[in-house]
């Protein structure tokens, strides 16, 4: 099995123009167009079987829209091969953040994606933290935009030194730090990040971070704290495949990446198996 544990989608109607939106705000080029098929069509080229998708909700107005679309898109995609499993969202302005994630949990929602730059909150924000807490309390995993944006590439508001605060105060159960601890902060993160417990993803790396120090902190952090991860559309998915199994030789680590560290966090779900047919025949 492979897992991509960090990709991104956009309703049908809405796609075309995010997309060009962030591709302008970020003087960057996506990979494809952000649509549900789009990111399906990629996971069957690299032989991806199970992408997690991360909405951002960038106003807490916008809390119940992002998150019953995720949950029909979970729905949707119960027991297939191919599928897509969805987290939710939540706004550090909201007044009710224990409600909100009761919710989230209520809708099968096993995760939240937090974006300190899209939300324009620090991480280490009493707000953030308050959230961090009780979504350990619920068994919520965490995944967090960390290090630099290129949108925002003057204005970092994930540090280091933020996250040794959240690491250090909250301790959350399933934090997982997007983009391999820190958008180009990696000496930072092999300095004070690496060894502890955290999870990093390794979203939007592979055509920045060098081997050699991609390979230093995947020695000091260890092999069962970091997941196979792209932010398609930023990435390629066949690409970012590549880059992994150029790395990582040990066949017990990549297993660990590519899909055996994300059931560790998360229930994936089973796919049905295409036996009935034979299994009438056989009778």
């Amino acid at each position: 099995m492979v897992v991509d544990f960090h990709t991104h989608i956009f309703p049908e109607k809405i796609a075309a123009r995010t997309i060009a939106k962030l591709e302008e705000k970020a003087s960057v080029k996506a990979y494809s167009d952000g649509r549900e098929e789009s990111l399906l069509q990629s996971m069957r080229q690299a032989g991806v079987d199970v992408s997690i998708v991360l909405p951002v909700v960038t106003a807490p107005e916008q809390f119940h829209t992002v998150n019953r679309f995720a949950a029909a898109l979970n729905e949707k995609y119960q027991g297939k091969r191919t599928r897509l499993l969805s987290f939710g969202g939540i706004h550090p302005d909201t007044p009710d953040y224990q409600g909100q994630l009761r919710e989230i949990r209520s809708l099968g929602l096993q995760g939240i994606k937090l974006h300190p730059d899209y939300q324009d909150t620090y991480f280490d924000d009493i707000r953030y933290l308050r959230i961090l807490d009780y979504a350990s309390q619920l068994d919520l995993t965490v995944v967090v935009h960390a290090g630099i944006d290129i949108g925002y590439p003057d204005h970092v508001r994930c540090t280091i030194k933020s996250i040794q605060k959240v690491l250090d105060e909250v301790a959350p159960k399933k934090l997982v730090l997007a983009h391999y601890g820190g958008f180009k902060l990696w000496e930072e993160v092999a300095e004070c990040i690496a060894g502890r417990d955290v999870y990093l993803d390794t979203a939007y790396t592979s055509d920045f971070i060098s081997d050699e120090v991609f390979l230093r902190i995947l020695k000091k952090h260890g092999s069962d704290k970091i997941l196979f991860a792209t932010d398609s559309p930023w990435s390629g998915q066949p690409q970012s495949l590549a880059h992994i199994r150029r790395l990582v030789t040990d066949r017990e680590d990549l297993a660990q990446i590519l899909w055996k560290n994300a059931g560790s966090l998360i229930e994936l779900g089973q796919a049905e198996q295409p036996v009935k047919a034979a299994a009438v025949q056989a009778s």
